[in-house]
């Protein structure tokens, strides 16, 4: 399928019947939440607490059976403060199923958690159980996020008038011990819609995800994505060579829980790096029009979080690691190289990242990443691509 297809596909999401006028009320009281992950079961019990009814749909019985045993989730730290209970007849609970259509068949919203593999599984399987109005967020969406999940449905069968968002992120850092989540809250993130223009779903997330920021665009909260250039340098590059961004620990020393943090692992030689892939990334975005992309220290803020106290996000073990390098180096590193060879611009920091990456992984990971030639966009020439990628993010109901 080529560019032109994925057009139509945006024209004919403009041309449906209108739903609510920009400005007009909007509000989210149904949830759906897809995934048995601590992303998941974070945003399940964020949602119940601000009053909405929610269900949480896993496809394993091994997360739903943990999630039952413990009787609910469990917030402590800087977010709302409580067990939030799950299948609780007569009260307000997370309601559990292991049956897709009966967890998104009446929800005003849903949610796709998980890594990126999971999200594309999601897209695909909901194309067909998706009505006209409903709202699909991807948190982390990345690079592209909302355009390949447009993509998928598309393949799938999709015909439904819907709203895709692409968040940057979610409201807290999670540290996770089962279904206990110990939060600290995160900074501002980008978010827009797919189709642009609809400003009001932006307004009606923000009671559950209060940090996220509307951007123009998807192409533009996608470049805005500093994720990949952050924490792939950071978990990748460490040691006795490049060193790390923690105080001095005497031989023999054991570092302070407290000082244990993601931000820590960034150090002048972390920050060299992704300062080269920084600049990767501007010079890339500007061939597609964007030019107002956060300056490094910022990007290093929004996705290391503090180095200490409020705000210190969590370092990972070393399973979450890999899939934390996994998905990164797919969502936002693979985009990247993928539009600067459209563009004709060399990103060598960049690709090799992502080979570095392979490599620890044990595994070619780059032909997975989300690329602009695999989901309907020419991949020869700059300027059809940057039109088609307008079209697909420009098509609205207005107008």
């Amino acid at each position: 399928m080529i560019g032109s297809q994925f057009e139509e596909f945006a024209s004919a999401m403009a041309a449906r019947p209108r739903g609510p006028e920009a400005g007009s009320a909007l509000r989210f009281d149904r949830i759906a939440v897809l995934g048995g992950g601590a992303d998941a079961l974070m945003l399940a019990a964020l949602c119940l607490a601000e009053g909405a009814a929610v269900t949480l749909f896993s496809a394993y019985g091994a997360e739903l059976e943990q999630l039952r045993r413990a009787g609910g989730v469990t917030l402590r730290g800087e977010g709302p403060i409580g067990t939030f209970q799950t299948d609780r007849d007569g009260a307000p609970s997370i309601r559990t199923t292991g049956e897709l259509d009966a967890a998104v068949g009446m929800a005003q919203a849903i949610f796709l958690t998980g890594p990126v593999h999971k999200q594309r599984t999601y897209a695909m399987v909901l194309a067909e159980h998706l009505k006209d109005g409903q709202v699909l967020v991807i948190a982390p969406g990345r690079t592209l996020g909302a355009a390949e999940a447009a993509w998928l449905l598309r393949v799938g069968g999709c015909k439904a008038d819907i709203t895709i968002v692409e968040a940057q992120g979610l409201p807290f850092w999670i540290d996770a011990n089962g279904a206990r989540l110990n939060l600290a809250a995160a900074g501002p993130i980008a978010a827009a819609t797919l189709p642009a223009g609809r400003p009001e779903v932006l307004t009606a997330l923000q009671r559950f995800l209060p940090n996220i920021q509307p951007a123009i665009g998807t192409i533009h909260s996608g470049f805005m994505d500093g994720s990949g250039l952050v924490e792939v340098p950071a978990l990748l590059l460490g040691g006795a060579a490049m060193g790390d961004g923690g105080p001095a620990i005497p031989m023999g020393g054991v570092p302070l829980d407290e000082n244990r943090s993601f931000r820590a692992l960034i150090g002048p030689g972390q920050a060299s790096v992704i300062a080269r892939l920084a600049a990767e990334r501007r010079k890339v975005a500007a061939r597609f029009g964007v030019r107002d992309l956060p300056d490094d220290d910022t990007w290093i803020a929004t996705h290391a979080g503090a180095s200490r106290g409020p705000g210190r996000r969590p370092v990972p073990d070393t399973k979450a690691s890999a899939g934390i390098i996994r998905c990164a180096t797919i969502g936002s590193l693979a985009p990247l190289a993928s539009a600067a060879r459209i563009a004709g611009i060399d990103a060598p920091a960049t690709q090799a990242m992502i080979t570095l990456a392979s490599t620890v992984l044990g595994a070619d990971i780059g032909p997975a990443g989300r690329r602009l030639d695999a989901i309907g966009i020419d991949a020869t020439n700059l300027d059809e691509a940057r039109r088609v990628l307008d079209a697909i993010a420009g098509a609205s109901r207005h107008g």
